[in-house]
This record gives structure tokens, C-alpha cells and sequence, in this order.
């Protein structure tokens, strides 16, 4: 799968916005964003004006490099959400919210997406019982996310037990001193905080 390399804050000032894609550091006064919050670039600060198919592409770019999914793996995502009952941007965004790499960053154990996809790669956690080493392993309902027992004494995790519960979204729960969260409900609309125009993206791979 294709990598991008770059620095990632420059996708932040290419999108416009925050992506939130480096952790801590986006929080912080030493984001890139908040001392040139413009596309890079020679031209970057000057005025363009979009089409609607632009502004459509950019936010599908946008989310892809939320989620930090290709473009190959994106596009499975909204035809299986369209196949899918109910309202197919919201169901594009429920499948997105429920891979595991995005589970355990939403839990408080990765500072970032980025972080939390290397940690599922490297094999440090169970999902109910059994090792899972996929980041879009997509979860479900009832399922219970735990670190490997001879994981759990890693120095990164023995931090995480001292933390106080993250501020997780109401779909799912974490209890960092047992290092196991567990999936509630499906999430909501409501529950992805993230700035998302998802009729835009469903508007531009139905033409």
C-alpha cells in the first residue's frame, strides 16, 4: 500500500484544517497549522475559486487522510456502506469509526491514528480473546479490546494504566487499569466529532 512520506502537517494546510494526525503536537502552540494555516506551496495563500466537484474531492480527501485509509480501500468502504440500510454517509462514517486502529486511538491508548495503527500492527492487542494484527479490522457490537497479557508490563502501557479514563465516545468504554475496552453500540452521527461533509463524498462517487 502506498505511503505517504512527507511531513503530515502539510496535509492539515493543504485541506484547510486541522486533521489532528500528530498527536499531542496538534494541541500544542508548535502545530504548523496555527503559524501558516495555508495550502503549501508558492501559491498556497492565493485566492482560488472551487467547483463543486473540487470541493467534493477535497473532502474526500480529507477524511481518507483522517482515517488514513487509500484510496482503493476508501471507495470499498462507501459501496459496502451503500449497500447497507439506512443513510450511506453515515454508514460510510459508522464502518470508518469501527476499524480497530481507530478504536484504540478513540480508547486513549494512541496519541493518534498513526500511532494506534503501529501498535495494532506490532500485534499488542486481543479482540475477544484473540490476536488481531489488522488496522481496519472493523469490530462490533459486544466485542472486548484487550492488550496481550505479555504486552501489558511494556513501559508504554504500564502509562497507560495510570492515566484517568480517556473522554471515549459514548459507543464504546475503555478501564485503562485492566488495559480492556469494549464496544457498546454502533456509533452515531452524533459521535464523530470530526468536521465531515459526508453527502459531498457520497455525491461524488454516485455520478
Amino acid at each position: 500500500m502506498a505511503t505517504y512520506r512527507e511531513a503530515k502537517c502539510r496535509l492539515c494546510r493543504r485541506e484547510g484544517g486541522k486533521l489532528f494526525l500528530k498527536g499531542d503536537k496538534c494541541y500544542s502552540g508548535k502545530c504548523p497549522f496555527e503559524k501558516r494555516p495555508v495550502a503549501p506551496g508558492a501559491h498556497g495563500a492565493g485566492r482560488k475559486k472551487v467547483s463543486e466537484y473540487g470541493q467534493q474531492l477535497r473532502e474526500k480527501q480529507k477524511v481518507k487522510r483522517i482515517y488514513g485509509v487509500q484510496e482503493g480501500q476508501f471507495r470499498a468502504y462507501y459501496e459496502k456502506a451503500d449497500a447497507m440500510k439506512g443513510i450511506t454517509g453515515e454508514n460510510m462514517l459508522s464502518l470508518l469509526e469501527r476499524r480497530l486502529d481507530n478504536v484504540i486511538f478513540r480508547m486513549g491508548i494512541g496519541a493518534s491514528r498513526a500511532q494506534s495503527r503501529q501498535l495494532v500492527n506490532h500485534g499488542h492487542f486481543l479482540v475477544n480473546g484473540k490476536k488481531v494484527n489488522i488496522p481496519s479490522y472493523i469490530v462490533k457490537v459486544g466485542d472486548v479490546i484487550t492488550v496481550k497479557e505479555s504486552k501489558s508490563s511494556n513501559k508504554f502501557f504500564g502509562e497507560v494504566k495510570t492515566m484517568k479514563a480517556a473522554n471515549s465516545p459514548k459507543w464504546l468504554e475503555f478501564d485503562p487499569a485492566k488495559l480492556e475496552g469494549k464496544i457498546l453500540s454502533l456509533p452515531a452521527r452524533d459521535d464523530i466529532d470530526s468536521q465531515i461533509a459526508e453527502h459531498m463524498i457520497v455525491e461524488l462517487y454516485s455520478k
